[in-house]
């Protein structure tokens, strides 16, 4: 069976309450901030992680309508909250603490080089940290960051999990962020939602091009992820234009009840129907909006903003 591509524990959470189920051992809480929304999922048991494809964990979304606009100042507001988000999945204000930032993805592709362009704009300290000592910002909590872009397979012929693993073996560090571009469900949320989970991550999993996990399990140390879906699956589109036409129909007496007839499809048999109809081409296709070249470079400035703050405040 055809499965919806997404990357966003919102989105699979989301499945269900169109349904009207509830999931067991998922807990669910919501906060309004302004213009933007906070949604913690929480997966607290193996059946609920089963039931949601999704690892146990928290997954916090934040939801920010306007992010694809260039208001400096509502970006500002994003950044200060995915700082608080981060103090409370890492223990930032209560010990000096060596991370390492991961840029995942591929810099010449402009919708996968979220990660990239994030590092590109971080505060690196571990160098001068070591050279200079504890106190060589005047810092009540020096933490030494630390960073690596690892490329893809295509370019460096070896797993990103390997490539870290070697870095970890160096520079021993107690947590890994690891940022990526990420495949959303809908296109609404595309530019404008950001995912921090620690749970980890799976490299080109959003576009179904799995690679090792990065994780507690695989690295030995907590993996913290953020991402902001650039790309939505093809078959989504067709699919939501599809639910807009059967709209149409049902308000059309002449077309009444063909859109009936294709409002009573399940979601999954619409989506198997869909891959069917569509060329092979087109059935695996990702699709980005056109301004993606602003738009990733916008958000990476916010998330390295939002890290930075978290590290660095003041």
């Amino acid at each position: 069976m055809y499965q919806v591509r997404t990357d966003l524990a919102l989105e699979a959470r989301e499945k269900f309450q169109k349904n009207d189920a509830e999931v067991k051992g998922v807990r669910v809480e919501e906060e309004k901030s302004g213009n933007m929304k906070v949604t913690k999922v929480i997966i607290e048991t193996e059946n609920g992680a089963k039931a949601m494809g999704k690892p146990k964990g928290s997954y916090i979304t934040l939801e920010a309508p306007d992010m694809a606009d260039s208001d400096e100042d509502y970006h500002r507001e994003i950044s200060r909250q995915l700082a608080e988000i981060l103090k409370e999945l890492m223990p930032i204000e209560k010990k000096e603490l060596s991370v390492l930032v991961v840029g995942l993805g591929n810099r010449e592709v402009t919708p996968d080089a979220l990660g990239p362009r994030v590092v590109d704009n971080m505060m690196i300290t571990r160098h001068i940290i070591r050279k200079f000592g504890k106190y060589a910002f005047g810092l009540k909590r020096n933490h030494q960051i630390s960073s690596i872009v690892p490329g893809v397979m295509a370019q460096t012929g070896m797993e990103t999990l390997e490539i870290i693993k070697g870095v970890l073996d160096e520079t021993s560090p107690d947590y890994i962020i690891a940022i990526d571009a990420l495949a959303a469900r809908s296109t609404k949320r595309l530019n404008r939602t950001i995912q921090i989970t620690d749970t980890g991550i799976s490299p080109g999993s959003g576009v179904g091009n799995h690679r090792h996990a990065l994780n507690r399990e695989s690295m030995g140390i907590p993996v913290v992820a953020i991402g902001i879906p650039t790309v939505v699956d093809a078959v989504t589109i067709v699919s939501d234009t599809m639910n807009s036409l059967v709209v149409a129909m049902e308000e059309t007496r002449k077309l009444e009840d063909l859109g009936r007839s294709i409002s009573r499809l399940e979601e999954a048999e619409k989506y198997e129907l869909i891959r069917e109809l569509l060329s092979p081409g087109l059935n695996a296709m990702f699709v980005t909006p056109k301004d993606i070249d602003e738009s990733v470079k916008r958000l990476s400035f916010t998330i390295s903003e939002g890290i930075n703050m978290a590290f660095f405040p003041g």
